[in-house]
């Protein structure tokens, strides 16, 4: 049998790519709902055009996806804040049977270099309180617990913490 090498590259999301992202998008929200601020009921429903929106990169935001032999298997953002200098990591996911090979952590560091060439000074993450594994996730790379929290959007019942790196 042996091993076989697996072809892996993370790309910046284009406006080509925005039924991959959506397709991406749905899965995540399918899996694991309670980890993001949206629903995947609302999301079904958004017409072509908001996908075509949020495929397109602006001088604020930005998506990418990791994909294993020319498949998405998982998907980020950076997202503008009010806050000059600050920008937020939203949507962060990996497919369940693709954890655990770094790639969480490969798309961290791109969100990392395209947040310093867009000149932010601090990246933040919203995570929720009871999903240990992305907490761990994001100390591991080095964000720090920055005090805050919040309702978790999509279920007011789950706490969710603010998480903060430097740039």
């Amino acid at each position: 049998e042996g091993s076989r090498l697996v072809d892996v590259e993370i790309g910046q999301v284009q406006a080509d790519d925005w039924e991959e992202l959506r397709d991406l998008r749905l899965r995540a929200l399918a899996d694991a709902p309670d980890a993001f601020a949206s629903t995947l009921e609302r999301e079904a429903a958004f017409p072509a055009d908001v996908w075509r929106q949020r495929a397109r990169a602006g001088p604020a935001s930005v998506s990418f996806i990791v994909r294993e032999d020319g498949v998405g298997v998982g998907m980020t953002a950076v997202i503008a804040e009010p806050v000059p200098g600050r920008v937020q990591l939203a949507g962060m996911w990996v497919d369940p049977r693709h954890r655990r090979r770094a790639y969480a952590e490969a798309l961290i560091s791109q969100a990392v270099r395209w947040s310093r060439d867009h000149q932010a000074r601090e990246l933040i993450a919203w995570v929720a309180e009871n999903n240990t594994a992305a907490r761990r996730l994001y100390a591991h790379v080095g964000f720090q617990p920055a005090g805050a929290r919040q309702p978790h959007p999509s279920n007011p019942a789950v706490e969710e913490l603010l998480v903060r790196l430097p740039l």
